[in-house]
């Protein structure tokens, strides 16, 4: 049977915190991005763990630590991550991730569990290609894609059934 993947088994959140400031840092330094304080703060908040985190949650981690913003601020901060391709926007839970393909020309396709809130972003060319491809037959240009598929992660079925 296959791993589950990174973001449905205990790690170490720092390293993909770590990683993914390291990323940001470079990304903004080629792109001659201002990767303030406060932004990079919000980043780090965000990939606290794999589950999505919107606008007010960021707002009272930052309170928690001691850091008071006000919600412009991280709206502001959101919005510019975002733009640079460092976080994604889950629509269907008006909240963000982590875009563990920062800095790469890709559709989001994301996994939402339902039960525990984890995200995973996945690769999958061929469902881009098969939207894309309905799109096209429908005259349609497609400039952005995000697909959101709500389920169980591994680790939540297993719970499912045991209960």
């Amino acid at each position: 049977m296959a791993r589950s993947p990174l973001a449905y088994r205990p790690h170490n959140h720092n390293a993909c915190i770590d990683a993914a400031l390291d990323h940001a840092r470079v990304l903004c330094q080629q792109r001659n991005a201002r990767l303030t304080a406060i932004r990079e703060r919000v980043l780090a908040l965000v990939w606290q763990s794999h589950r999505p985190l919107g606008a007010y949650d960021v707002l009272a981690e930052l309170a928690r630590g001691g850091q008071h913003a006000a919600p412009p601020t991280v709206y502001r901060a959101l919005e510019f991550l975002q733009q640079h391709g460092l976080v994604h926007r889950i629509a269907s839970l008006n909240a963000f991730v982590g875009c563990s393909h920062a800095g790469e020309r890709h559709r989001g396709l994301f996994l939402i569990c339902r039960r525990c809130r984890n995200v995973l972003e996945l690769t999958a060319p061929p469902v881009n290609a098969a939207v894309e491809a309905a799109a096209g037959d429908a005259h349609f240009q497609a400039e952005d894609v995000t697909l959101e598929v709500s389920g169980l992660c591994p680790t939540c079925q297993t719970e499912a059934v045991d209960d």
